[in-house]
């Protein structure tokens, strides 16, 4: 069986329809018609886009149009979970979890977390309010509590579970904080580094308690997980001048700016809360950025818990919104690996053991500020 994972925080494809939208869409039944997946499993963050309240009302019309392409009529099961009901405010995360069976597809059903058995997958279904009480899925935001320091923001992960021929898997769908000012992240360690990893642990500990069958998972959407940014910024900005700019009335930062030393004073790095605006994007993007996976290192704290594929593609956010840069980092934040595939070290054993593609989607178009990530894979009977 022939399995494709996919990743896509739509923060931008709601906000800007016109276009993306459709160059999302072919990207994506390009990838379909690739590698004829025989499941597809479709994690999104921020549906309905930035400003949801108005966004939110274009969601159903995008999945119908998927549902209703000629590219995906041979997908005759869809399970489709959209959490968009922004009222909700305690329960709200903007999180969609779209799977589609290929005809072909024999032996899957998908678990049932009230009645703890799997249920066959018939016909075609879209979930969009209740979500809480729908047995098929397992959806929290995450708790207010854990961060009072921060507005509380609509962050949080759904689960569901599979059983694929003769092997069962937990699909975990995760939108984790991202960093709210540079000019508190720089500083090592972050705390919203620190927020990340109590929110991911809390994930994990949930998918494998004791509530049910402890069996393999893979967890995939948007970390926001970032470079370890003070060592970023002290390879690239070394030997420099830093100079401090603070605002008006000298209470807080305003700006940092890192210049070359010499006569000319080059300005290499400029840090504003939302500006990281550094002199040369090639690095981030040669020998896709390699060079700094070296500062990956957030979610080194769940070495023994979480396996991922090599990395062999550039950092997946921050991009330029602008359709004709397609390639462009925005200068709003260091760019970073934030949309990940992971999985446990179980399901790890079952995709390598055959062909996989761990890559982008869309790598030279313009998909929003952030590339899709993807995982093709297959199962061995």
């Amino acid at each position: 069986m022939d399995v494709l994972l996919l990743t896509a925080n739509m923060g931008s494809l709601f906000d800007h329809l016109e276009g993306l939208q459709m160059i999302w869409l072919q990207e994506f039944y390009q990838a379909v018609a690739k590698y004829r997946p025989q499941l597809i499993a479709v994690h999104c963050q921020e549906i309905g886009g930035k400003d949801y309240e108005t966004g939110m009302a274009h969601v159903d019309s995008f999945v119908q149009g998927i549902l209703s392409s000629k590219e995906m009529r041979q997908y005759s099961r869809v399970r489709v979970y959209l959490d968009e009901d922004f009222t909700a405010h305690d329960q709200f995360t903007a999180l969609g979890s779209m799977y589609f069976l290929h005809e072909s597809a024999q032996m899957i059903h998908q678990f049932d977390f009230k009645v703890h058995e799997f249920k066959k997958v018939m016909g075609k279904e879209i979930h969009s309010t209740h979500l809480e009480k729908n047995s098929m899925i397992e959806k929290e935001r995450f708790p207010q509590d854990f961060w009072p320091e921060f507005k509380w923001t609509r962050k949080g992960y759904i689960r569901t579970r599979w059983r694929l021929q003769n092997h069962v898997f937990d699909l975990v769908n995760i939108h984790l904080f991202h960093d709210a000012s540079n000019l508190i992240a720089w500083k090592s360690p972050s705390i919203f580094s620190g927020n990340r990893r109590k929110a991911l642990g809390y994930v994990l500990s949930r998918i494998t308690d004791s509530r049910h069958e402890k069996v393999p998972f893979l967890i995939f959407g948007d970390f926001n997980v970032r470079l370890d940014t003070r060592r970023v910024v002290e390879t690239l900005c070394s030997p420099a001048t830093v100079q401090t700019i603070l605002t008006s009335d000298a209470e807080d930062v305003k700006k940092i700016l890192f210049q070359e030393k010499g006569h000319d004073h080059k300005v290499l790095l400029r840090i504003e809360s939302k500006t990281f605006d550094y002199f040369d994007q090639e690095i981030f993007r040669e020998n896709n950025g390699k060079a700094l996976l070296e500062f990956d290192k957030e979610l080194a704290t769940f070495i023994n818990e979480i396996c991922e594929l090599d990395i062999q593609f550039p950092p997946s956010y921050p991009y330029s919104e602008v359709n004709t840069e397609g390639t462009l980092y925005a200068n709003t934040r260091c760019p970073a690996w934030c949309d990940r595939i992971l999985m446990s070290p179980s399901a790890n054993e079952v995709v390598v053991k055959g062909t996989y593609v761990y890559d982008v989607m869309g790598s030279t178009v313009c998909m929003g500020d952030h590339k899709p990530v993807y995982l093709y894979f297959q199962i061995t009977a």
